[in-house]
């Protein structure tokens, strides 16, 4: 090889997907390229030998524009065009032009098609959507971070490991014992005709009946926990253990419709899952002042750091962080309700944003409210609920959730106001969608009720979503809003970078991806009138819909994931340098891997973007 063929080898070797190629087939790669000098303004043919091309940008520039001359996307060194290289099938009217002087490296679809033919590697790499690429590389790591001992995508159905034990209400004391030694299980279900009316534990048999000196002949009924704690098959197994460790309880019967199906127990959990997110959640509901409980939370960057350790991914984290974070609230206002007596009216504490959506993570600080019942009189019960608050609020502050800076907390009484203020609110910014109104919507569109009368929290979002399905005049306004913010893809050298902590060039993988997918997910879901909250069960539900097709919600959860997972990583190197955790990530810290799949997330968001953008007229 002469001095040239040497130059352009060991640049092409370097650059993604021919850096898979063994040396022969890099030899070979380089003898069928073709090099290209277009001058600045010029428009790159499409062929080369007479059929299409794929170039590699060795210096220089090119834009992508549609036949309107919308500019879709600008390439630097090292970036892909032509044949087989965009993210999307290229259409007939998009046309590739130097920015400035570019030299290309060219090679026929012939070749380009031979290697495809011959490396999985390089087909793989080159699949017709960028799509593809991104799904392959999130479905790598969900199985190389997949775990049998994760909660998370557990469910507590998949825990029960044989029938369910049980008994009449009728039955003796002494025939439960003798069931409970026979069967060596530590709980005994009792149910009638299908229903279940009780459980009876070790616990019990020890304080309530050996301890008391009652008569073992005793019916079950006079010594069970009546109406206990249950929760369905479907219920995720991490959500079971914070409910378990809230209520303090070591056995949860769990069932089936209205059927029994069994009973899971601490330690089936154990078993599955020992890492210390398990021993944290509990712990949180042991303890009994705002100072102990702030301990305790101190605890969760360096779970946060171990499960990143672990390979663990960016939405089992944001569950498991999410899941404390609620945990940290319930307690609190527990807590406020020992200290202040018991309401005067019902209520529900909900969250919004991050927090509902469970996408919470330690650099989130905290967006809350109140929805008091109608029977609420300010005079009379202000007081109570603004203390209340106060204490919460300045807990999870102790706790390491930061005040929200727009003041987005129950402890603003413009969001503690009993539930026919909350509708008549919700209506106005949906009939008056003008920019203060989509700021304070996209907040609490996303509500999920924690804490307190259920019922409240049900009909408030009940009401927003009859008020948003087919509203065609606010959705094209929260169209609007969700397209404020563009991926940092189509600019010179491919991404748009900001100015960091030091000022060097970054990419804000929260406001400038993962942010635009939320937005985009959720007028999907107020569209639709779909009911779920988190962001990829929002995008998977909508993609059941004639709101979203199944490929494209496929393909903004993949983008959300990666995108997700980038930040994670990214965080817990932070937090193991003892840096304040951010989301501005230098593209020169990535691998050209990374940067590639970056690449194919923002396409896809920026795609699905114009989408919506068309089926909402904005």
């Amino acid at each position: 090889m002469d001095i040239e063929e040497l130059e352009i080898r060991d640049f092409i070797g370097a650059q993604r997907p021919f850096d898979q190629l063994p040396a022969e087939a890099l030899v070979a790669t380089v003898e069928a390229i073709t090099v290209r000098y277009v001058r600045r303004e010029t428009e790159i043919p499409e062929t080369e030998q007479g059929e299409p091309a794929l170039s590699l940008v060795r210096n220089g520039a090119v834009e992508l524009r549609a036949e309107t001359g919308e500019l879709l996307a600008r390439l630097g060194e090292g970036d892909l065009l032509g044949y087989r290289a965009s993210a999307h099938e290229l259409a007939k009217n998009h046309h590739y032009v130097a920015l400035e002087d570019t030299l290309l490296y060219r090679m026929p679809a012939s070749v380009v098609d031979r290697l495809c033919d011959e490396h999985s590697q390089i087909a793989w790499f080159l699949a017709p959507a960028g799509a593809g690429r991104l799904r392959d590389a999130v479905r790598h790591h969900d199985e190389a971070s997949d775990s049998p001992l994760n909660l998370t995508d557990t469910r507590l159905g998949d825990l029960l490991g044989r029938e369910p034990i049980h008994l009449p209400p009728a039955a003796s004391i002494r025939r439960a014992a003798e069931v409970m030694s026979a069967e060596k299980v530590s709980s005994m279900l009792v149910v009638e005709e299908d229903v279940l009316f009780g459980v009876l534990t070790d616990r019990d048999l020890r304080l309530r009946v050996i301890a008391a000196g009652l008569d073992y002949d005793s019916p079950l009924s006079d010594v069970m926990t009546m109406a206990p704690v249950t929760a369905s098959v479907d219920t995720n197994a991490y959500d079971a253990l914070l409910m378990m460790a809230r209520h303090r309880i070591h056995h949860l019967p769990v069932v089936d419709g209205h059927h029994v199906a069994g009973v899971v127990t601490a330690s089936d959990f154990i078993e599955r899952h020992t890492t210390s997110s398990v021993y944290l959640a509990a712990d949180i509901h042991r303890q009994d002042t705002v100072e102990t409980l702030a301990e305790v939370a101190g605890r969760l960057p360096l779970l946060v750091q171990n499960l990143a350790a672990a390979g663990a991914s960016a939405e089992r984290t944001q569950r498991i962080v999410t899941g404390i974070a609620d945990a940290l609230a319930i307690r609190l206002l527990e807590l406020a309700e020992l200290k202040f007596g018991a309401p005067p009216v019902d209520y529900a504490w909900v969250v919004a944003g991050s927090q509902a959506r469970g996408e919470f993570t330690i650099a989130s600080d905290q967006d809350n409210a109140l929805i008091l019942d109608d029977a609420y009189d300010d005079a009379r019960d202000g007081d109570y609920f603004e203390a209340l608050a106060r204490f919460v609020c300045d807990g999870l502050a102790a706790c390491g959730q930061a005040h929200c800076p727009g003041e987005v907390m129950a402890t603003n009484p413009e969001w503690r106001e009993p539930l026919a203020n909350w509708q008549a609110r919700f209506a106005h910014w949906i009939d008056n969608p003008d920019p203060t109104a989509l700021m304070h919507g996209c907040t609490f569109f996303d509500l999920r009720h924690v804490y307190g009368d259920a019922a409240l929290s049900a009909t408030l979002r009940s009401s927003l979503l009859e008020r948003t399905r087919g509203n065609t005049i606010f959705l094209s306004h929260l169209t609007g809003n969700a397209l404020t913010r563009q991926p940092p893809l189509g600019f010179f050298r491919n991404f748009v970078l900001s100015g960091g902590r030091d000022e060097t060039g970054v990419l804000d993988l929260k406001l400038a991806g993962v942010v635009p997918i939320v937005e985009l997910a959720r007028v999907y879901a107020l569209a639709g009138g779909i009911d779920e909250v988190n962001t990829r069960e929002r995008l998977k539900a909508a993609g059941t819909t004639d709101e979203l097709s199944e490929s494209g919600a496929r393909d903004l959860g993949d983008a959300l994931t990666f995108l997700s997972d980038t930040r994670f990583r990214h965080q817990a190197r932070q937090l193991e340098s003892g840096i304040e955790p951010d989301s501005l990530v230098a593209p020169d810290s990535l691998s050209r891997f990374e940067r590639g799949h970056l690449k194919d997330a923002f396409a896809i968001v920026r795609t699905m973007q114009r989408s919506l953008a068309q089926r909402f007229g904005r």
